[in-house]
């Protein structure tokens, strides 16, 4: 269930991911005195686990600044994370989109038979793209529902969840491009993440003079 037989379909490298919280907390990750912790709402766009922005150090600090809900971060900062996707579920991969597909259909099948209704996406009112449903209760039920079936089965689940989010509004009229467009990673499985570090800005002194 979880293997396209094709070698292709997993990537092996290391990817930067960056996950927006109060510095505080930043701190105490980047210096071992705590461990990030999962996230299990039932909104998650991408399931339970810990997220990141791939890449995207701007957009993990404008969501520390800018956090939805009433629990504003007192101290924005941005934690930098090395990981790897190891068996992921990928929703830039065909063969992952159809088996979120298949999880949907079979979702739809067993909540019928205790005839409860189907979880559903929402949006929230006041947020800067209204249109945008940011409250995922549908999407998360479907991708929590494929790995209870893939541990079911005798499976391992999938150790990160990956997608691209077109988000947003068009950057111009017509536009094909969004500009709130992401990567974002959902790491379920630590053992993933190789290290935490502090991001640092680019500086014009690279010389290594004695």
């Amino acid at each position: 269930m979880n293997n396209s037989g094709i070698i292709y379909s997993s990537d092996h490298g290391l990817i930067l991911g960056f996950h927006g919280c109060d510095q505080s907390i930043r701190d105490q990750i980047i210096t071992g005195q705590m461990m990030l912790k999962a996230s299990h709402n039932n909104y998650d766009w991408l399931g339970w686990g810990m997220y990141f922005w791939q890449n995207n150090y701007a957009r993990a600090m404008n969501f520390a600044k800018n956090r939805p809900g009433k629990n504003k971060i007192a101290s924005p900062a941005v934690l930098g994370a090395v990981f790897s996707l190891g068996n992921c579920l990928d929703l830039t991969d065909q063969f992952y989109i159809g088996q979120v597909r298949s999880s949907y259909l079979n979702l739809i099948e067993s909540l019928n038979k205790v005839n409860t209704p189907l979880p559903k996406n929402k949006s929230v009112s006041g947020a800067p793209s209204p249109h945008n449903k940011i409250l995922r209760g549908l999407d998360c039920a479907v991708i929590e529902a494929l790995h209870r079936q893939m541990i079911d089965m005798g499976e391992i689940p999938y150790d990160t969840v990956r997608c691209v989010f077109i988000e947003g509004n068009p950057i111009y009229e017509d536009a094909g491009f969004y500009d709130q467009t992401h990567i974002q990673v959902c790491v379920r499985n630590p053992n993933c993440i190789k290290g935490f570090f502090l991001p640092r800005t680019e500086s014009d002194n690279w010389s290594t003079a004695a």
